[in-house]
């Protein structure tokens, strides 16, 4: 990978200055620009966008819970929301179990149902 990246501007065409004379720091000054972008824009579109992109997922989950809603948790428990607070959830795991849930170890909804 190294070879790709110094020899990048002989392949993409950009003329490096030569070896010579006083000319030859602008060329490298333009490979290091170059391949400083490339890199940045490669952890941009590989790391930073679908790590914000599943944020906002999660969030817009998170703020649509309702009553009736078949949850998961991230500890793997399964339920049924029964009320959604400010920051928590009560779900209920059993006939006559409820548990209360920060909304933040909330995973996944399962099933989406209307309040009854």
């Amino acid at each position: 990978m190294i070879n790709v990246l110094v020899n990048l501007p002989i392949l993409m065409g950009i003329p490096t200055g030569g070896t010579g004379g006083a000319g030859g720091g602008g060329g490298q000054v333009t490979t290091t620009f170059i391949t400083f972008a490339l890199v940045i824009g490669i952890f941009y579109f590989l790391i930073i966008r679908p790590q914000s992109k599943k944020k906002k997922e999660t969030q817009s989950m998170l703020s649509s819970l309702a009553k009736n809603d078949k949850i998961v948790t991230i500890g793997g428990i399964r339920g049924t929301v029964q009320a959604v607070k400010d920051d928590a959830v009560v779900v209920k795991v059993d006939d006559n179990t409820k548990m209360e849930f920060s909304k933040s170890a909330i995973a996944n909804v399962l099933e989406r149902k209307e309040s009854q």
